[in-house]
């Protein structure tokens, strides 16, 4: 399959954490592992402290071997992370801002202290 090749960047879901790596799965065919000294440039503890089970990452193919349908992977070297993240949008403020919630609040604050006063009422009967 031409859709792994070496050095590409795709992503996968982690399936599986053993103490000296993550196995990604990609699909129906294809998994692969992400060694430990591949986590991190620095030292690596517990992989657990950089990915977690169900965690859908991007990684880096180092290596394919199409009979095994396996894959060699790294995430040191990529934001594997970032790439998955939904992109933050710019807050506008609306023409009326705050001024909407400055009128309504008092009309807001009143009918819930009604509310409040008819249950104590018919409680106390």
């Amino acid at each position: 399959m031409a859709k792994y090749e070496k050095g590409k960047i795709v992503r996968g879901t982690i399936t599986c954490i053993e103490p000296y790596g993550a196995f990604v799965s990609f699909d129906e065919f294809y998994t692969g592992l992400i060694h430990i000294s591949e986590i991190s440039r620095g030292f690596v503890k517990n992989i657990t402290d950089f990915v977690k089970v169900g965690d859908r990452i991007y990684t880096e193919i180092l290596d394919v071997d199409p009979e095994e349908a396996h894959l060699k992977l790294s995430i040191k070297n990529i934001q594997y992370r970032m790439n998955g993240k939904p992109r933050k949008r710019k807050i506008v403020e609306t023409e009326s801002g705050f001024k909407t919630l400055e009128k309504k609040l008092p009309e807001w604050t009143n009918k819930k202290l009604k509310s409040i006063k008819n249950t104590e009422k018919s409680i106390d009967k």
